[in-house]
């Protein structure tokens, strides 16, 4: 959000009605570091007060109008101050006039869509701010886009060989991955005559910047996952877990805005006693799984949960489901 044209006559603070009980994220910066932030969400109403103090009370201060804008902008580093604006609301808090005391303001934007999650990545950021008048204050919020269970989300089974040298079969749970989730998987070694002395598995996520010949690619690898240490034997087999919670993941974001996209892969990694690397990559989809979920939707996560995990734990979610349900 932000304000408008005070300069040094006053000062400005923009407090939300819900300060004290709104929950917060952290964020990455533009520099690299971590902030907290106000967290919201598609369809949330902002609201608030803008406080405007005067530094000398008494003493008129003119002003061209007070209005308050709720923006969301996405800024390209190889493009560096032309904002693309996907979101840009303007309240009106005050007509032309002048102010002889401190005053307060109310504000209102209801039901705003926020249809992209906040990021900060190598060559792009996505913002939602409030901003006042002649950008004497701007107040930065966090936005997170939730998903509920995929429909479909079948496994995916790979094969890594190399003509009568290397024969490989690998297979995960799932090909859709909730940011709190856990790959599951197994590595099938049916020909192994090349001597294999590492092998892991590369969380790899790839920026993808700007359209036609202008497009800018960035991966960063964002987890290493050990498999083994040692030369595997044909018809060994090993398990895969590879908890994400722990890592600085996002939502894939795909085309967003036609101005990027965020994507991740999985990408396994053989390396041979002569140092010679094998890659084997593969497309996975992360979404953000909501912490509450509604009560009319909590029959079909669970039904979800049960297809996709199959588990004890699945049906007791079914149970708790139905009690709400009824209840």
């Amino acid at each position: 959000m932000s304000f408008f044209s005070f300069g040094q006559s006053a000062e400005i603070d923009v407090v939300l009605n819900d300060a004290e009980t709104r929950k917060k994220a952290e964020h990455k910066t533009e520099d690299g570091k971590k902030d907290k932030y106000f967290l919201f969400y598609d369809g949330e109403t902002v609201s608030g007060k803008v406080n405007v103090t005067l530094k000398n009370p008494g003493k008129r201060l003119e002003h061209q109008g007070i209005k308050i804008e709720f923006v969301g902008q996405i800024e390209l580093y190889y493009d560096k101050g032309n904002h693309h604006e996907f979101v840009s609301l303007v309240k009106d808090l005050a007509r032309p006039g002048e102010m002889t005391q401190s005053q307060t303001f109310d504000f209102e934007f209801t039901h705003v869509e926020k249809p992209y999650e906040s990021y900060t990545g190598q060559n792009a950021e996505k913002r939602m701010i409030r901003r006042l008048n002649d950008i004497t204050k701007e107040l930065d919020i966090v936005v997170h886009t939730l998903s509920t269970y995929p429909e479909l989300n079948s496994s995916i089974k790979m094969e890594v060989g190399i003509e009568d040298c290397l024969h490989i079969e690998f297979e995960y749970n799932k090909s859709k991955y909730h940011l709190k989730d856990v790959i599951v998987g197994k590595i099938y070694f049916l020909l192994v005559r090349i001597k294999i002395k590492h092998m892991e598995i590369d969380i790899i996520k790839r920026e993808t910047t700007g359209t036609g010949p202008s497009v800018y690619h960035e991966n960063d690898t964002i987890a290493k996952y050990e498999i083994m240490d040692g030369a595997p034997v044909r018809g060994e087999s090993i398990p895969i877990r590879l908890f994400l919670a722990g890592y600085d993941l996002t939502p894939t974001m795909r085309d967003i805005n036609k101005k990027f996209s965020v994507r991740y892969y999985l990408n396994l990694v053989l390396i041979d006693e002569e140092e010679r690397r094998y890659f084997k990559q593969q497309e996975i989809t992360l979404w953000r799984k909501g912490d509450v979920v509604r009560k009319s939707m909590s029959h079909q996560a669970a039904i979800a949960s049960q297809r996709f995990e199959g588990s004890a734990a699945s049906e007791s979610a079914l149970e708790k489901a139905a009690k709400e349900e009824s209840g």
